[in-house]
């Protein structure tokens, strides 16, 4: 590392992305085939050792089906109804596939409900 002080940014962001790989589960070879990056990048972006290009950091978000305010830690919620903010957190934090079929389930229910409305 040199004498190059590390950024909190960084570290915080590494963080971010080793928790969220974490609970997908994956290891640090995973990400990097998922997001077409090296397995040394992961590692050294995780570890806050590394900055990265926008680039990189898009493909790392997309893999592991984050928002770029989620990764930057700007994630709040939105003023309204606090009760649909956390539910739709807590589905932008679902694995992919688990993803899909609550966001099918919630599609049908909502269309279940306005077909009894009219």
């Amino acid at each position: 590392m040199g004498s190059r002080a590390l950024s909190q940014g960084l570290i915080e962001i590494g963080e971010r992305i080793r928790k969220r790989r974490q609970e997908l589960r994956w290891p640090q070879e995973k990400l990097a085939e998922m997001a077409d990056v090296s397995l040394n990048t992961v590692s050294r972006v995780e570890g806050g050792q590394s900055d990265m290009s926008i680039e990189v950091f898009k493909r790392l978000a997309q893999a592991l089906g984050m928002s770029a305010s989620e990764l930057l830690g700007d994630v709040e919620f939105l003023e309204g109804d606090g009760q649909v903010q956390r539910l739709l957190y807590r589905v932008r934090h679902l694995k992919r596939g688990d993803k899909e079929v609550v966001l099918r389930t919630v599609d049908a229910l909502i269309d279940a409900i306005h077909c009894r409305e009219e």
